[in-house]
Protein backbone atom coordinates (compact mmCIF):
# COMPACT_ATOMS: atom_id res chain seq x y z
CA UNK A 1 0.00 0.00 0.00
CA UNK A 2 0.97 3.37 -0.72
CA UNK A 3 0.31 7.41 -0.51
CA UNK A 4 -1.06 7.81 -3.89
CA UNK A 5 -1.41 11.71 -4.23
CA UNK A 6 -0.71 14.77 -2.45
CA UNK A 7 2.56 15.58 -0.29
CA UNK A 8 3.60 12.62 0.35
CA UNK A 9 2.50 10.85 -2.79
CA UNK A 10 4.00 7.59 -3.69
CA UNK A 11 5.17 6.85 0.12
CA UNK A 12 5.29 3.22 0.81
CA UNK A 13 2.83 2.08 4.08
CA UNK A 14 4.00 -0.06 6.48
CA UNK A 15 1.64 -3.14 6.95
CA UNK A 16 1.39 -6.55 9.42
CA UNK A 17 3.85 -9.52 7.55
CA UNK A 18 1.03 -11.99 8.26
CA UNK A 19 -2.63 -10.69 8.76
CA UNK A 20 -5.43 -11.20 6.49
CA UNK A 21 -6.66 -7.81 5.40
CA UNK A 22 -8.77 -6.24 2.88
CA UNK A 23 -6.13 -3.44 0.96
CA UNK A 24 -7.78 -0.98 -1.29
CA UNK A 25 -6.22 -0.73 -4.35
CA UNK A 26 -4.62 2.20 -5.69
CA UNK A 27 -7.39 2.44 -8.43
CA UNK A 28 -10.19 2.38 -5.81
CA UNK A 29 -8.79 4.84 -4.01
CA UNK A 30 -7.92 7.22 -6.50
CA UNK A 31 -11.80 6.65 -7.63
CA UNK A 32 -13.06 7.53 -4.30
CA UNK A 33 -11.06 10.17 -3.72
CA UNK A 34 -12.23 11.79 -6.96
CA UNK A 35 -15.81 11.42 -5.85
CA UNK A 36 -15.14 13.30 -2.56
CA UNK A 37 -13.35 16.29 -4.17
CA UNK A 38 -17.07 16.70 -5.73
CA UNK A 39 -17.69 17.47 -2.43
CA UNK A 40 -14.67 19.51 -1.71
CA UNK A 41 -13.64 17.24 0.58
CA UNK A 42 -10.86 16.65 2.38
CA UNK A 43 -8.80 19.55 2.09
CA UNK A 44 -8.94 21.73 4.78
CA UNK A 45 -11.19 19.49 6.00
CA UNK A 46 -11.21 17.48 10.07
CA UNK A 47 -11.55 13.43 9.15
CA UNK A 48 -11.82 10.27 11.13
CA UNK A 49 -10.82 7.39 9.93
CA UNK A 50 -12.24 3.97 11.59
CA UNK A 51 -11.05 0.85 11.93
CA UNK A 52 -8.31 2.73 10.12
CA UNK A 53 -5.87 -0.61 10.88
CA UNK A 54 -2.56 0.97 9.28
CA UNK A 55 -4.03 4.86 8.31
CA UNK A 56 -4.26 4.09 4.45
CA UNK A 57 -7.15 6.25 4.09
CA UNK A 58 -6.65 8.82 6.96
CA UNK A 59 -2.74 9.03 5.55
CA UNK A 60 -4.08 9.72 2.11
CA UNK A 61 -6.83 12.42 3.10
CA UNK A 62 -3.58 14.28 5.46
CA UNK A 63 -1.42 13.83 1.98
CA UNK A 64 -4.54 15.61 0.18
CA UNK A 65 -4.00 19.07 2.84
CA UNK A 66 -7.17 17.44 5.37
CA UNK A 67 -6.76 19.77 8.75
CA UNK A 68 -6.45 16.91 11.36
CA UNK A 69 -7.53 12.83 11.11
CA UNK A 70 -8.48 10.96 14.18
CA UNK A 71 -7.44 7.48 13.49
CA UNK A 72 -9.89 4.78 15.66
CA UNK A 73 -8.74 0.93 15.59
CA UNK A 74 -8.49 -1.84 18.44
CA UNK A 75 -5.38 -3.94 17.45
CA UNK A 76 -2.68 -3.37 18.87
CA UNK A 77 -0.20 -4.47 16.69
CA UNK A 78 -1.78 -2.31 14.31
CA UNK A 79 -1.59 0.62 16.40
CA UNK A 80 2.12 0.00 16.64
CA UNK A 81 2.49 0.23 12.27
CA UNK A 82 -0.11 2.94 12.43
CA UNK A 83 1.67 5.08 14.18
CA UNK A 84 5.12 4.33 12.50
CA UNK A 85 3.53 5.23 8.96
CA UNK A 86 2.41 8.38 10.94
CA UNK A 87 5.59 9.42 11.94
CA UNK A 88 6.95 8.37 8.70
CA UNK A 89 4.92 10.42 6.80
CA UNK A 90 5.47 13.77 9.34
CA UNK A 91 1.64 14.14 10.51
CA UNK A 92 2.27 13.50 14.60
CA UNK A 93 0.62 17.14 14.68
CA UNK A 94 -1.93 16.44 12.88
CA UNK A 95 -3.32 13.47 13.78
CA UNK A 96 -4.17 10.79 17.20
CA UNK A 97 -4.44 7.77 17.68
CA UNK A 98 -7.31 5.96 19.68
CA UNK A 99 -7.27 2.15 20.98
CA UNK A 100 -10.80 1.51 20.79
CA UNK A 101 -13.86 -0.63 19.20
CA UNK A 102 -15.14 2.23 16.80
CA UNK A 103 -18.69 0.63 16.95
CA UNK A 104 -18.48 1.00 20.55
CA UNK A 105 -16.58 5.26 20.72
CA UNK A 106 -17.74 5.97 17.09
CA UNK A 107 -15.18 8.96 16.17
CA UNK A 108 -14.89 10.79 19.27
CA UNK A 109 -14.59 14.26 19.44
CA UNK A 110 -12.04 15.25 21.15
CA UNK A 111 -9.63 17.73 19.51
CA UNK A 112 -6.74 19.19 20.76
CA UNK A 113 -7.43 23.21 20.52
CA UNK A 114 -3.24 23.71 20.45
CA UNK A 115 -2.73 21.07 17.49
CA UNK A 116 -6.02 21.74 15.64
CA UNK A 117 -6.37 25.62 15.52
CA UNK A 118 -9.94 25.57 14.10
CA UNK A 119 -12.56 27.84 14.48
CA UNK A 120 -16.30 26.92 14.67
CA UNK A 121 -18.62 23.87 15.35
CA UNK A 122 -16.88 21.01 16.96
CA UNK A 123 -17.39 17.67 14.94
CA UNK A 124 -15.74 15.92 11.56
CA UNK A 125 -16.39 16.63 8.46
CA UNK A 126 -15.78 13.19 6.81
CA UNK A 127 -15.72 10.10 8.64
CA UNK A 128 -14.33 6.62 7.07
CA UNK A 129 -16.39 3.88 8.02
CA UNK A 130 -14.43 0.55 6.86
CA UNK A 131 -14.60 -2.24 9.51
CA UNK A 132 -14.06 -6.05 8.44
CA UNK A 133 -16.61 -7.38 5.90
CA UNK A 134 -18.54 -9.74 8.04
CA UNK A 135 -19.77 -7.22 10.46
CA UNK A 136 -21.66 -5.27 7.74
CA UNK A 137 -24.11 -7.93 5.96
CA UNK A 138 -26.38 -6.45 8.74
CA UNK A 139 -27.25 -2.81 7.71
CA UNK A 140 -31.24 -2.80 9.04
CA UNK A 141 -31.85 -1.36 12.48
CA UNK A 142 -30.64 -3.04 15.46
CA UNK A 143 -27.34 -4.33 13.56
CA UNK A 144 -24.01 -2.59 15.00
CA UNK A 145 -23.60 -0.74 11.56
CA UNK A 146 -27.00 1.35 12.06
CA UNK A 147 -26.34 2.21 15.80
CA UNK A 148 -22.77 3.28 15.02
CA UNK A 149 -24.16 5.81 12.38
CA UNK A 150 -26.89 6.81 15.11
CA UNK A 151 -23.49 7.60 16.92
CA UNK A 152 -21.70 9.44 14.13
CA UNK A 153 -24.44 11.68 13.74
CA UNK A 154 -23.84 13.40 16.90
CA UNK A 155 -20.28 13.57 15.75
CA UNK A 156 -20.57 15.29 12.25
CA UNK A 157 -20.55 19.11 11.36
CA UNK A 158 -23.74 19.97 10.52
CA UNK A 159 -23.31 18.52 6.90
CA UNK A 160 -20.70 16.07 7.09
CA UNK A 161 -20.64 13.06 5.68
CA UNK A 162 -19.89 9.20 6.11
CA UNK A 163 -18.08 7.21 3.61
CA UNK A 164 -18.84 3.55 4.47
CA UNK A 165 -16.85 0.70 2.53
CA UNK A 166 -18.71 -2.71 2.21
CA UNK A 167 -19.01 -5.76 -0.16
CA UNK A 168 -20.51 -5.12 -3.05
CA UNK A 169 -23.19 -7.41 -2.10
CA UNK A 170 -24.26 -5.12 1.10
CA UNK A 171 -26.98 -2.49 0.62
CA UNK A 172 -27.56 0.28 3.05
CA UNK A 173 -31.00 1.64 4.12
CA UNK A 174 -31.53 4.65 2.10
CA UNK A 175 -31.67 6.52 5.33
CA UNK A 176 -30.46 5.93 9.33
CA UNK A 177 -32.16 9.18 11.27
CA UNK A 178 -30.29 12.36 10.05
CA UNK A 179 -28.00 10.50 7.51
CA UNK A 180 -29.42 10.13 4.00
CA UNK A 181 -27.54 8.18 0.97
CA UNK A 182 -26.22 10.29 -1.57
CA UNK A 183 -24.19 8.26 -3.48
CA UNK A 184 -23.71 4.84 -3.97
CA UNK A 185 -20.48 3.63 -5.80
CA UNK A 186 -19.15 -0.45 -6.68
CA UNK A 187 -15.69 -1.04 -7.33
CA UNK A 188 -14.97 -4.79 -8.54
CA UNK A 189 -15.96 -7.04 -5.04
CA UNK A 190 -16.40 -3.46 -3.00
CA UNK A 191 -18.97 -1.07 -3.00
CA UNK A 192 -18.71 2.34 -1.14
CA UNK A 193 -21.77 4.25 0.30
CA UNK A 194 -21.75 7.91 0.94
CA UNK A 195 -23.86 9.46 3.16
CA UNK A 196 -24.62 13.10 4.59
CA UNK A 197 -25.74 14.57 7.21
CA UNK A 198 -29.54 16.24 6.94
CA UNK A 199 -32.37 17.54 8.57
CA UNK A 200 -34.59 14.40 9.49
CA UNK A 201 -37.50 15.39 7.41
CA UNK A 202 -35.07 16.28 4.43
CA UNK A 203 -36.65 14.46 1.29
CA UNK A 204 -34.20 15.45 -1.34
CA UNK A 205 -33.54 12.10 -3.77
CA UNK A 206 -30.25 11.20 -3.48
CA UNK A 207 -27.50 10.18 -6.37
CA UNK A 208 -27.06 6.78 -6.95
CA UNK A 209 -24.39 5.71 -8.98
CA UNK A 210 -23.03 2.19 -9.82
CA UNK A 211 -19.37 1.42 -11.60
Amino acid sequence: MRIIAGTKRGMKLLSPETRVSRPITDRVKESLFSVLYKYDLPEGKRVADLFSGVGSLGLEALSRAAAFVTFVERDAEVIAILKKNIEKAGFLKESKVIRANAFRVGAPVDFDQQKLALSGVEGYDIVFVDPPYPLTKETKAGSPLSGLLALLQRQLTPDGIVVVRTHRRTELLDRYEQLKVIERRRWGTMAVTILKKTGINDKQAGSYKNN
